[in-house]
């Protein structure tokens, strides 16, 4: 038997296609194997009994997990490109994709023929594509097709960014990996994970893949911990040839066996950071401290440099090339990207979307405040996801921000008003005063307004929770949305006192 391709989607089923159904989250693929198979699939593979079939297929194979199954049939498809090139996965609940990026810039620098897939896009060579309009890892299909480009265009690292949901999807299962990374792992996507130990242990399939997948020669299978994450020992235990921590602690050596990364004589400034990373090491060798420069700011962009460091390290390239492609990340889309457009206050755009990001964004923009300044905040939470969050996001603004401005994030199918509740009541709960300390604004254009509206010389406007992606749900449909732009027109607009429209129009809005 003839097959042309393989696909998970019936809408792409072309003659000779090997569709494969599984029961996801939403939708179960085995309803659509008759629409397949009008379409010319040649065979299928699916999770039912053949017999519990509504339309029998002419060829048929029966799997117990159907996105594994795609997975494997997808690398094998593509004749298994992980293989032929070393591949680090980085996971974690923030930091992922800055890592990455600074991973991928080292390597880049380094004179390496590097590749990176990313949350934000894949880099392959000289050519960028966009991996999706929210974050999370593509599909399987996708990410065998990226590898295999990056092969067949001689790439000797790739980069991989491992979402939780990547992970338990098996998503990237089939990618033979050399080197797992870890930033952190806090509260996040609960509503799908059900539980912090089921998400942790998603994080943690990583590194378990350490000890199953393909080996390739001179590559040892290498752990890369964060010591100041409440993940590190639940990781450290897990099997791995090398492991090198990291942290910004003064621990003064390392394990038996491990390397130690440590961030000393750490300096903030406004547009960037410094400091020394030093070794602590029971090895008998310990490398020479190497001092870095990044344009990146925040005490979390030090432990993502450390991050970004140890792979670095672990892969074999020099101090000189990675203080060199620190340096050289001038920033990352939607990470605590400024807009300036002349307005005398800093306005930012950033991805920060869980407590613990928020949290540490609103840390970090506070040291940018001149005296006598406000740290304004406009951020939301989206629906169908974590509702804990909710809370935790209202509690991180009211404790770190001086106003806040909740507003809507991916609404999707659930009730805008009820999302926007409770953070409110977290926030009264914390003794903020609605109307004084924060505002309800449903249109989230609307509310960026309301905020650089506010703002006066010296204060710090972040716009919290986008950062990269180019749209936003409500109910089913994703409507163009840029916070960049967005945050931009209020700023012009705000200067000028003119009434233009803004550059996007969401169900929320209203003249």
């Amino acid at each position: 038997m003839q097959i042309s391709h393989i696909t998970a989607d019936s809408r792409r089923v072309s003659a000779g296609a090997l569709f494969v159904a599984y029961r996801g989250v939403g939708v179960d693929g085995h309803r659509y194997i008759g629409d397949a198979l009008a379409r010319g699939a040649a065979a299928i593979v699916g999770e039912l009994a053949f017999d519990a079939l509504s339309t029998p297929p002419p060829a048929y194979i029966q799997v117990a997990d159907g996105r594994e199954a795609l997975a494997w049939l997808s690398a094998a498809w593509h004749d298994h490109p992980s293989r032929a090139m070393a591949l680090v996965g980085i996971t974690g609940t923030d930091g992922k994709t800055t890592t990455a990026n600074l991973l991928h810039s080292i390597l880049v620098t380094a004179g390496k023929r590097a590749g990176l897939i990313s949350t934000v896009s894949a880099v392959i060579g000289d050519q960028t594509y966009e991996t999706g309009l929210h974050t999370t890892t593509p599909d399987a299909p996708d990410v065998q097709r990226y590898l295999a480009k990056m092969r067949d265009a001689g790439t000797e690292i790739a980069v991989l960014e491992a979402t939780s949901h990547g992970l338990a999807q098996h998503r990237v299962t089939g990618c033979a990996f050399d080197i797992a990374v870890v930033t952190n792992i806090t509260h996040e996507h609960l509503d799908f994970h059900g539980s912090y130990e089921a998400y942790r242990d998603a994080k943690a399939l990583l590194f378990r893949s350490l000890s199953t997948s393909y080996r390739k020669p001179g590559l040892l299978k290498t752990a890369i911990l964060n010591r100041d994450d409440s993940s590190f020992d639940y990781l450290a235990a897990l099997p791995a040839e090398r492991r090198i921590v990291y942290g910004a602690g003064e621990r003064e050596s390392g394990r038996a066996g491990e390397l130690m990364l440590v961030a000393r004589n750490v300096r903030h400034q406004p547009f960037g950071t410094e400091f020394d990373l030093t070794f602590a090491s029971s090895l008998p060798f310990s490398p020479s401290p190497i001092h870095l420069v990044t344009a990146l700011v925040g005490r979390f962009n030090v432990s993502n440099v450390l991050a970004a460091a140890g792979a670095a390290l672990a892969l074999g390239i020099d101090a000189a090339a990675i203080a060199a492609g620190v340096r050289a990340l001038r920033g990352v889309p939607g990470r605590m990207e400024r807009v300036d457009r002349g307005q005398p206050f800093t306005a930012i755009v950033d991805f920060a979307h869980t407590p613990n990001a928020l949290a540490k964004t609103l840390e970090t923009l506070r040291t940018l405040v001149q005296p006598g300044g406000r740290l304004i905040a406009v951020f939301g939470s989206a629906g169908l996801r974590d509702r804990e969050k909710r809370r935790l996001m209202g509690i991180a603004a009211a404790r770190l921000a001086d106003m806040s401005v909740i507003t809507a994030e991916d609404p999707r199918t659930e009730d805008l008003a009820a999302i926007l509740a409770e953070t409110a009541a977290a926030m009264t709960g914390e003794g903020r005063r609605e109307g004084q300390d924060f505002a309800r604004i449903p249109d989230r254009q609307r509310a960026i307004l309301h905020a650089v509206g506010l703002a006066r010389t010296g204060d710090v406007i972040v716009v919290c929770g986008k950062g990269h992606e180019q749209s936003m749900c409500f109910d089913a449909t994703e409507h163009p949305w840029r916070d960049q732009a967005a945050l931009a027109w209020a700023l012009d607009a705000v200067r000028d006192n003119a009434r233009v429209e803004p550059p996007f129009l969401l169900p929320t809005w209203s003249t």
